[in-house]
């Protein structure tokens, strides 16, 4: 080190450590002026006590009380060696020690109350900044993206705005924990405290914040920050802002996977309807070239029989095609239905002979009421609807067993029961399987379906303002419901 370099690191030194000193030596340096210039000029012992009394003020602000007593007690020298007479000698003098009373007790007072304004101008400074550091991370959250874990983004954010050592938030909702730097041993249950209680402490001992984290008043989370002295306002604040930021990001990423899931929908329905009209013409030409080699005759029996599966099978894919179409098609915006006023038994019993088989059309046991309510209902949708009920009906009940079909009326609307014997669908596939390409686990070893009939359904029922949904019977099988309005001034 230079010799330029030493007397610099030793000026710093001796700044720093006469720093603190520096009001007294001030204080003592005007006393003993305004000591002399009283005596030179003759002023009385009254004047110069006042003299003194503002020196030791001034001493008690700056320099707190002990540098305020030592001036105090030179005050009260200074006055009794130069104004007590006999002058220049220290004299037992009343009039001393009421001096010098009145110079401790203004000193202790004015001391006190320097410390607590200054106390409090440095809280009102340290909110101030808190505050300042709440609005710059509220504005920073706001420009969070959603594409990562919200807590994560959170709790990194604060430890970097209020220089914490640690940051650990704990969302009840998730059941998850995230954490930005190192946090005490026990911080992960003090955390959990926090949420658990309600509560908002501090510990002193490790100058670590635990809060709530609310929505509200309903505590969501908790929070905990390490070595900090913010004010309690400034940290439950900081919590209630943290369970804004998160559900806000929750928010924003649920309606990014919807979106998502719209146009992975529209993608898909667009796929189906290129699919659904690429098969339909060559499909049309393999049927009428099958249906026309069976009326022209002339064939084998075995000829007869393969060409009658031809034909068969044919059907069934002019008719997959077909409610891939019809599901494209329940998916576009210009889908209206043109409601009208309709009897529910006439609807399944046209859709029941629309069956090809007898001995389908024979396993429905429809009762129709002797005084039927009137629905309003789109005819040529609702027949699709019911098909396909039918169809898994007959498809996922019991070979031979009957399904019956029931009608009742419930407050403004009638609803359609179809129960069948056979597999139970579970209480939490009940609303599942109206999604497109959901199966039960219990279906897993019966035919398969395209996927998509019980969505079309909904589709169909849910834009004629009506619900639709099933009941798993323990031990027998399950039940299909309709429910749609009733006609006004209809009863038949």
């Amino acid at each position: 080190m230079g010799g330029a370099q030493w007397c610099a690191w030793v000026a710093r030194e001796l700044k720093r450590k006469l720093a603190p000193a520096l009001p007294g030596g001030l204080a003592l340096a005007g006393l003993a002026a305004s000591t002399w210039i009283a005596f030179r000029l003759g002023q009385s012992f009254a004047f110069t006590g006042f003299v003194h009394l503002i020196i030791v003020v001034l001493a008690a602000m700056y320099g707190g009380f002990w540098q305020a007593t030592v001036i105090s007690i030179g005050a009260a020298a200074c006055l009794n060696y130069f104004f007590v007479p006999p002058i220049f000698s220290f004299v037992n003098s009343p009039a001393n020690w009421v001096a010098l009373g009145a110079f401790e007790f203004t000193a202790l007072v004015i001391s006190r109350l320097s410390e607590r304004a200054q106390l409090r101008a440095m809280e009102a400074i340290a909110e101030r900044r808190d505050m300042e550091r709440l609005y710059e991370t509220s504005r920073r959250i706001l420009l969070l993206e959603s594409s990562g874990e919200p807590g994560s983004l959170i709790t990194a954010l604060i430890q970097e705005m209020f220089a914490l050592k640690a940051v650990r938030l704990f969302d009840a909702l998730a059941g998850a924990t995230y954490q930005s730097g190192s946090c005490e041993s026990d911080a992960d249950q003090q955390t959990r405290n926090a949420y658990l209680l309600g509560t908002d402490t501090y510990h002193p001992a490790t100058r670590s914040w635990y809060c709530a984290l609310r929505l509200g008043t309903r505590p969501v989370g908790g929070l905990a920050l390490n070595d900090t002295q913010m004010s309690k306002q400034a940290a439950t604040a900081l919590a209630s802002l943290s369970g804004i930021a998160l559900e806000r990001l929750r928010t924003l990423q649920r309606e990014s996977r919807a979106e998502v899931a719209r146009q992975t929908e529209q993608l898909r329905t667009a796929v189906l309807d290129a699919l659904a009209h690429a098969f339909k013409s060559p499909l049309t030409v393999a049927r009428t070239a099958s249906s026309g080699l069976l009326a022209v005759g002339g064939l084998s029996e075995l000829q007869t029989e393969m060409v009658t599966v031809i034909d068969q099978q044919a059907r069934e894919l002019e008719h997959l095609t077909s409610r891939l179409l019809r599901a494209a098609m329940l998916d576009g915006a210009e889908f209206k239905p043109q409601r009208e006023s309709l009897l529910f038994s006439d609807l399944v019993g046209a859709a029941i002979q629309r069956l090809d088989r007898e001995t389908d059309r024979s396993r429905f046991r429809v009762s129709v009421p002797e005084l039927e309510v009137a629905i309003l209902a789109d005819r040529e949708l609702m027949l699709t609807a019911l098909a396909q009920l039918i169809d898994n009906a007959l498809k996922y009940s019991e070979a031979g067993s009957p399904v019956a079909v029931t009608f009742a009326v419930k407050d403004t609307a009638v609803v359609a029961t179809m129960r069948s014997k056979g597999i139970v669908v579970a209480r939490q596939d009940c609303d599942r399987i109206f999604e497109r390409f959901y199966r039960t686990a219990e279906a897993e070893h019966l035919p398969a379906g395209t996927g998509l009939g019980l969505s079309v359904v909904k589709k169909i029922v849910s834009a004629q303002y009506g619900t639709v949904w099933a009941e798993g019977e323990a031990g027998y099988g399950t039940s299909m419901c309709i429910s749609l309005p009733t006609a006004p001034w209809s009863q038949t």
